[in-house]
C-alpha cells in the first residue's frame, strides 16, 4: 500500500507524538515519558487496527491542522475537542476513512485537556531507547521528530481494517476528586496539615506542563522537611519547602527530594491526565485494597481493547 504522509499546516498549541514510553530505564534517570492518558491512547489504537502502544499523536488543549497526501484510517479519542474534516464535524471515537487530500483540524476545546489522534499503519518517525515519544533529557531534544512543529511532516505505512466504534463513552469531565493513597512520609505531616489537604481545592497552576502540575495554594503551616533523595513515579505527591504541592507527571525526574505525602491511584491517573491549568483538583484518600479494586474494575471496563 502506498505511504501516507501528513503535513501539519498548523501545529496546535503543544502537538507531541507519543506512544507507550520508555521502560526499563529508571534506574538510569531516564523517566518513562509517553502519553499522559494512557487510555485514550489505546482506545485510538485499537479504533485503526494498530497495537495498542503504538504511536499517536498527544494534541494538548488546541488541535494541529493536518493535510493528507493520501487516503488512510484516522481515530480521535480524549478530550472534547470537536474533529473537523474539510472543514465539516466529524465523529469522534470512531475509526474515519481519510481520502488523498483531506484538510483536518479541530475545534475550541470543550472539556478535558489532552486528544489522542491514531492513524492505521507504522509511523516512520525515530526512536530512543525503543520508543517515539517526545522527550527532552537534559537540554538534549532526544527525539526531535517526535515535536510537531510548522511543516512537520511524518511518514506512516498504513493499513486498514473494517469500521470500528467504542462501545463505552469515554469520560471528559474532571470534575470529580482524584483518588490517593498514602505516600511514603505521610507520617511526616500533622494532622492540621493532613486535613487542610484533603479538605481544600487546589488550582492548577499555569507554570504545570508534562513533567508535573503545580497547585496554586501553598499550605502555610507546613513546617518544611527534607528526606534523601528517593524514587518518585507517575501520580506521586510532593510538597515543596514552600508549602506548595506538586503532582508528578510521566515526564518528570526518577528521584526527588521533598517528602512524599500522597500518590494518585493507577485507575485515576488518565483522569488527572485531562486536568488542564486553571482547573480545580480535589483529593480523596483510599486504602490500597480500594485502589487495587478500582484498578482491576478498570481494567474489566476495557477488556475490549484486547480483541
Amino acid at each position: 500500500m502506498t505511504k501516507v504522509k501528513i503535513q501539519f499546516i498548523k501545529p496546535g498549541m503543544m502537538t507531541t507524538i507519543q506512544d507507550a514510553g520508555r521502560l526499563g530505564f529508571l534506574q538510569y534517570g531516564v523517566p518513562k515519558g509517553g502519553a499522559l492518558d494512557v487510555r485514550a491512547m489505546q482506545m485510538a489504537n485499537w479504533l485503526v487496527g494498530n497495537k495498542l502502544e503504538n504511536a499517536v499523536l498527544e494534541i494538548t488543549m488546541m488541535g494541529p491542522t493536518i493535510e493528507f497526501d493520501n487516503a488512510c484510517q484516522i481515530a480521535v479519542t480524549g478530550a472534547s475537542m470537536p474533529l473537523k474534516i474539510n472543514g465539516l464535524e466529524a465523529n469522534c471515537c470512531e475509526c474515519l476513512q481519510i481520502n488523498k487530500g483531506t484538510v483536518i483540524s479541530f475545534g475550541r476545546l470543550v472539556s478535558g485537556c489532552r486528544g489522542y489522534l491514531a492513524i492505521g499503519g507504522k509511523w516512520k518517525v525515530d526512536s530512543w531507547l525503543g520508543s517515539k515519544s517526545a522527550f527532552f533529557f537534559g537540554r538534549q531534544n532526544t527525539t526531535p521528530e517526535s515535536l510537531i512543529k510548522k511543516g512537520s511532516v511524518v511518514e506512516i505505512e498504513p493499513n486498514s481494517i473494517s469500521n470500528r466504534q467504542l462501545p463505552i463513552v469515554p469520560v471528559t469531565d474532571t470534575s470529580e476528586k482524584i483518588k490517593v493513597v498514602k505516600g511514603p512520609e505521610f507520617d511526616f505531616f500533622s494532622k492540621e496539615f493532613i486535613g487542610y489537604f484533603f479538605s481544600r481545592k487546589f488550582r492548577i497552576s499555569p507554570e504545570s506542563n508534562r513533567m508535573g502540575y503545580r497547585l496554586e495554594k501553598r499550605i502555610e503551616s507546613y513546617q518544611a522537611k527534607r528526606i534523601i533523595s528517593s524514587g518518585i513515579i507517575p501520580g506521586t505527591i510532593q510538597i515543596t519547602p514552600s508549602g506548595q504541592a506538586v503532582v508528578l507527571l510521566s515526564d518528570a525526574q526518577t528521584i526527588g527530594g521533598y517528602p512524599r505525602i500522597a500518590n494518585v491511584i493507577v485507575a485515576d491517573l488518565d483522569l488527572l491526565a485531562q486536568k488542564k491549568p486553571g482547573d480545580d483538583l480535589e483529593f480523596e484518600l483510599v486504602d490500597l485494597t480500594t485502589a487495587n479494586e478500582l484498578r482491576k474494575g478498570k481494567n474489566k471496563k476495557f477488556e475490549f481493547l484486547k480483541n
